[in-house]
């Protein structure tokens, strides 16, 4: 049975005001984050860290976002019950945790087999129902999506993730190579120039591996 103290519980409660001070306005991405603990998803050793607005090492050289960027790219989304949301890497599985709390279908690639086995299993303990995948997120997942979120640096938009993307559908991808953009493309036809694209500053992401050969 994971813990979650009454001393976690509060100091996750700071946290999400410090969220709420810091821009996130959606009520719904704070109570899922206030709902969801963070320390299960990172290693013992962090666990005093768990509660700061800081990325903190995961295995096989990965990283678990800050909570202010998990925060911001949930509110991106614009998300509503059971929306179906393709996340490109699952990472520590804390943002896949999160997009299950506020009700999506989430369906989470991750490249890392040994991340993938450690995250599926752990979701899966925690009772969070997203579908877990080992493969080449730039490839993403066959299917039709309503929500598209990566969680790595992208150097370009990935057409085959904009395919899989539903007309009306929004993607959240930070954009760039060392730096990042954040983008929110709306997209509104299949023509590049039907894609509402939206900037909300700039953000450092582990880098998103285009075809390059899986661990």
């Amino acid at each position: 049975m994971m813990q979650d103290s009454y001393i976690q519980q509060g100091l996750r409660r700071g946290m999400v005001e410090t969220l709420r001070q810091g821009g996130i306005t959606d009520e719904a991405v704070l109570r899922a984050m206030t709902e969801v603990p963070r320390h299960w998803f990172i290693g013992k050793a962090l666990d005093a860290y768990a509660y700061d607005d800081r990325a903190l090492q995961i295995d096989c050289d990965q990283t678990i976002s800050r909570p202010s960027t998990v925060a911001m790219q949930s509110q991106l989304l614009a998300l509503k019950p059971n929306m179906k949301v393709l996340e490109i890497g699952t990472g520590s599985g804390y943002q896949t945790a999160v997009l299950c709390r506020l009700g999506a279908q989430v369906f989470t690639i991750e490249r890392q087999k040994g991340l993938y086995d450690r995250t599926s299993r752990l979701l899966k303990e925690l009772g969070y129902r997203a579908k877990c995948f080992l493969g080449d997120g730039y490839q993403g997942l066959a299917g039709s999506y309503d929500r598209v979120i990566v969680t790595c640096g992208a150097p370009e938009i990935p057409p085959s993730l904009m395919a899989q993307l539903r007309i009306g559908g929004i993607m959240v991808i930070p954009l760039g190579e060392g730096e990042q953009e954040m983008l929110r493309i709306t997209k509104q036809g299949e023509a590049k120039e039907q894609w509402l694209v939206e900037k909300f500053g700039t953000y450092s992401f582990v880098p998103m591996l285009d075809g390059k050969q899986m661990h």
